[in-house]
């Protein structure tokens, strides 16, 4: 029976040609009945969009800010210098180098010819930039696996590999599909056992993908691609292993790759900002059935990581410690909440999304509800005000705080919580909060901030790396 995976492969990775040759496209040796979902090169949606991590302005928010016309103009003027950079380190034959850079050319020189339109017509006080922003922020961000896709399908060419550019941007199309109609036009109908598909990571569709998913909406697109193809298991291809702790935290000695682990530990991971695959996209390769498999790039021997629906460990154990450095507890007291917990929580949420803060955790009692908001200061403190504002009588303060957890398919290991608080009391660290529910996956703790690496750092040893796990945790 001929087997289908659709794979899906990282900026870091894509900017790494000889890697993704060696180490992806020909390993193992039959190279067709796969499907690849390309992302831009690293660094590329960043400058397109906005730093990811810092917030720097990139093309899209000096637009969108326009508070000197001819800034976003000078990034991507810079941002099509540093294209055919890349072509050129990339292109060894002239020819090609040059229809690489026609094509990136041309897609740039109409962006820039539509958004001078754009600004122009918005001058006018009959028409809001603002109602405009998703389709520039989409049309910006299609450039970038553009680019990426239509590189790697040529560079394939030339090694032998009958890769075609499957183009999702929706890049001078007059008409809007539903996603799926979009794939089953461009790639239901393809011979993967004759033909490579290189596929853009961003697809134009009904759906307006970024708006939903926003910088996560290559991996919806794979998703779905995988659960039209009915594929046999979709691969994500990174830098690094899923592993069980940041190495940058514990040492990259100590960490140990997951061998297994199912959908649910995925989400927990996902809820604090560790996303193995956005949890949406995790959603329809759940439901298909589809297991998914997260990859080393620059390992390709190691079996890396297997989610399954299914997966439960064969004996209870601790699996993972994740966390999230910057939280900020907001509490929220009144004597007269008990028997009402379900008003405030109510009227807090809805304050939490008005202000599109993130809750990561939350807990309560008789007459506290503490919200963990991973949010910046500024609107936690928006947050305070509106809450005292909104429930008239209540006490609100807030304080930092870092989230510490202990992950695992099954963690209903008699004496863990015991063993987990010993441990940081050895290290001396104070624990605020403790959460854990009778689903026995996770264990959160609470610590002040700058004992954060310290509580990682510890509870890994002691928990994880005294088992000696080997090649990887559960290998197959």
């Amino acid at each position: 029976m001929t087997t289908l995976t659709v794979e899906k492969i990282g900026g870091t990775s894509m900017s790494q040609y000889h890697a993704v040759k060696d180490n992806i496209i020909l390993y193992p040796e039959n190279r067709y009945n796969r499907i690849f979902v390309v992302s831009a090169y690293a660094g590329i949606t960043d400058a397109l969009l906005e730093q990811k991590k810092t917030g720097q302005p990139g093309v899209y928010a000096l637009f969108a800010n326009d508070d000197v016309d001819s800034d976003w103009q000078q990034a991507l003027d810079q941002l099509s210098i540093n294209f055919t950079k890349i072509n050129a380190q990339l292109f060894t034959n002239a020819s090609l180098r040059a229809k690489a850079d026609q094509f990136i050319g041309e897609r740039i020189a109409k962006t820039k010819q539509l958004l001078n339109h754009l600004q122009e017509v918005c001058s006018h006080g009959h028409f809001a930039l603002e109602s405009h922003l998703l389709t520039v922020r989409e049309l910006l961000a299609s450039i970038g696996e553009a680019h990426s896709a239509w590189n790697l399908a040529h560079l394939l060419q030339t090694e032998g590999i009958n890769a075609v550019f499957i183009d999702l941007s929706g890049w001078e199309t007059n008409e809007t599909l539903p996603l799926d109609q979009l794939i089953q036009n461009q790639i239901g109908t393809l011979d993967v056992s004759q033909v490579l598909p290189i596929v853009t990571g961003y697809a134009h569709c009904q759906e307006n993908l970024m708006n939903t998913f926003d910088r996560g909406y290559s991996e919806m697109t794979f998703s779905r691609i995988a659960v039209l193809r009915n594929a046999s298991e979709a691969v994500i291809h990174k830098e690094y292993h899923l592993s069980s702790a940041d190495p940058r935290l514990v040492g990259e000695s100590n960490v140990i790759p997951i061998g297994k682990t199912n959908y649910d530990i995925a989400d927990q991971l996902a809820n604090l900002g560790m996303e193995a695959i956005h949890p949406r996209a995790a959603k329809g390769l759940r439901q298909a059935k589809i297991p998914l498999r997260i990859k080393n790039t620059f390992e390709p021997h190691h079996h890396g990581t297997l989610i399954t629906d299914d997966y439960v460990s064969e004996q209870p154990q601790v699996e993972i410690i994740a966390g999230m450095k910057n939280l900020i507890a907001l509490e929220v007291f009144d004597q007269d909440m008990l028997g009402q917990q379900a008003h405030y929580e109510k009227e807090l949420l809805n304050i939490v999304q008005r202000l599109n803060c993130r809750v990561v955790t939350k807990d309560f009692n008789a007459n506290t509800i503490t919200l963990y908001v991973n949010a910046s200061l500024s609107k936690v403190q928006a947050l305070a005000l509106q809450v005292e504002q909104t429930l008239t009588g209540t006490t609100v303060s807030t304080r930092k705080l870092s989230l510490v957890s202990a992950m695992g398919s099954d963690m209903a290991i008699q004496g863990l919580l015991s063993r987990s608080i010993g441990t940081l009391y050895e290290q001396g660290i104070n624990i605020e909060a403790i959460h854990q529910n009778t689903r026995q996956v996770e264990m959160q703790f609470m610590v002040n901030e700058d004992e954060y690496e310290s509580a990682v750092r510890a509870i890994h040893a002691n928990l994880i790396e005294v088992h000696d796990h080997g090649l990887a945790i559960c290998e197959h």
